[in-house]
């Protein structure tokens, strides 16, 4: 259990190091420069040391952090401070909707903004904690602490569902129903909403867009069997590639497990990031019912 909850923890920040180079880029562009995109290089449009992390996966630390703060479930206003803290740290990247949201709690107190439009996949690419924290947990307690933490920022029918069937998908992974009980969960989100239906044409280019992100992770674990043919196939598709790399790398470490993971690409991810992965995961794991039950 300890190994998955740190596969998928490694696998959140493996992802983000590596789609952060060619984020925003083309697959033509990315063609053009590296011909394929495979090692953990750092640059890109934000200029990173190799090894270093973006929003995605520091989000996730502050999240986490929220959760070792907490002595239950934490709150929205437990949530929404942590993300002010992360936010005042001045973070190399954050994203439009993320910033409203945070600015809104500084300004109104409010922690939980009203619904929206904005289907945004910035509540999806932090939710890991909320994964390993709850494994074990009753349905309806794993999706409140899901949506308490996404709709500090987001609030969307789209944004929700994508993300509970996210952390649930990490949680298959974590628990042993593997591969068939991950894609059994993807096809139950196409069911509920068709828009997220990812078998159709091979998708390039994705925004930060929910429904586009989804299409690519889906798409790539559906038709990869490894965690590093997952992270080449969704990375290389370029755009928003930090995101969809580190969604697709979460649900694929918590399957594959820590041991699994590229070890070249493990010695590349800056050393200090590691090792809070790995701190973060045996906490989180350590709390929650299914290994409290254990």
């Amino acid at each position: 259990m300890r190994s998955h909850a740190r596969g998928a923890m490694l696998g959140l920040a493996l992802g983000d190091a590596f789609g952060a180079t060619v984020e925003f880029m083309t697959p033509r562009e990315i063609r053009a420069q590296f011909g394929c995109h495979r090692m953990i290089r750092g640059g890109g449009w934000l200029r990173l040391p190799p090894g270093q992390v973006t929003d995605d996966t520091t989000m996730a630390f502050s999240l986490a952090d929220a959760w070792l703060e907490s002595t239950a479930s934490p709150g929205a206003e437990d949530c929404a401070r942590a993300f002010d803290a992360w936010m005042r740290a001045k973070p190399i990247d954050i994203g439009h909707t993320v910033r409203r949201g945070i600015a809104r709690f500084r300004r109104t107190g409010e922690a939980l903004i009203p619904p929206s439009e904005d289907a945004g996949n910035g509540a999806t690419m932090r939710c890991t904690p909320v994964a390993l924290a709850t494994l074990g947990a009753p349905l309806a307690d794993i999706e409140a602490a899901t949506l308490t933490q996404a709709r500090v920022t987001h609030n969307n029918p789209l944004t929700d569902s994508a993300t509970c069937a996210v952390v649930r998908m990490i949680q298959a992974g974590l628990d042993g129903t593997g591969i068939r009980g991950i894609m059994a969960l993807a096809h139950e989100l196409s069911h509920i909403h068709p828009i997220f239906h990812f078998r159709k044409r091979h998708e390039e280019n994705p925004s930060g867009y929910i429904v586009d992100t989804m299409h690519v992770v889906l798409q790539g674990i559906d038709v990869n069997d490894s965690f590093e043919g997952v992270l080449l196939d969704v990375v290389n598709r370029g755009g928003d590639a930090d995101t969809t790399g580190a969604i697709a790398g979460t649900v694929m470490g918590a399957l594959v497990g820590e041991t699994a993971l590229p070890s070249l690409w493990l010695k590349a991810l800056n050393p200090v990031v590691a090792k809070r992965c790995v701190d973060y995961a045996d906490f989180l794991i350590q709390r929650s019912p299914a290994w409290q039950a254990n």
